[in-house]
């Protein structure tokens, strides 16, 4: 079980993506992150629970999920930025099915 976890690990990471790769609305989405706020979702900084075990395991509470508005969409739509405890950043664009690194 755990050589499954390591290879999910290692295909949901294949690709990292600098700050310029990102979408127009994940780089505003991070700018707002980093500078605390304000945030237009009220969800935004609640605890991500890294359920699908696509993060590295880390103690409750470590990991905080904000929403990447998405053109078109009604509602909060698939796209997230998780933001870990000590920095690192994730981009998730089919709401937690697989993670990007996000690297500055």
């Amino acid at each position: 079980m755990r050589s499954l976890v390591a290879l999910g690990l290692a295909l949901a990471f294949s690709v990292a993506w600098g700050f310029a790769d990102l979408p127009p609305e994940a780089q505003e989405t991070l700018a707002r992150i980093e500078a605390g706020g304000p945030f237009p979702y009220k969800q935004d900084g609640r605890t991500f629970h890294n359920r699908e075990r696509l993060l590295p395991p880390r103690a409750r509470g470590y990991y905080r999920e904000y929403t990447v508005k998405t053109p078109g969409a009604r509602d909060r739509g698939a796209r997230r930025i998780v933001a870990g405890g000590k920095g690192e950043y994730y981009y998730t664009e089919d709401h937690y099915r697989s993670f990007r690194r996000i690297v500055r």
